[in-house]
């Protein structure tokens, strides 16, 4: 049996007596699924990331070449320390 004033208290939430009904059964439900699948022989089952039949589609990471600090700062109108100062302009 599911004891849904245990988890009232610890969210600190008030359900009326319809509302515990709907969430025990809900939860009794969840709880003897769980219990079904848990009788599931999965030895020698090899883990299953992911049903699509994909590769990673990603590119591979290249290192190029950035600017410098200098570089970047040369732009700059204005310049305090390391703070690039820019006017903002609304056309």
């Amino acid at each position: 049996m599911f004891d849904i004033k245990k988890y009232e208290r610890l969210v600190k939430i008030d359900l009326t007596e319809s509302e515990r009904a709907v969430i025990t059964d809900t939860a009794g439900m969840l709880i003897k699924s769980f219990d079904e699948l848990s009788m599931v022989c999965t030895e020698n089952v090899e883990p299953l990331v992911s049903v699509l039949d994909i590769e990673n589609v990603f590119r591979e990471d290249v290192i190029e070449k950035t600017i410098s600090r200098e570089e970047m700062l040369s732009s700059a109108p204005e310049q305090y320390d390391i703070i690039m100062n820019f006017v903002m302009a609304i056309i």
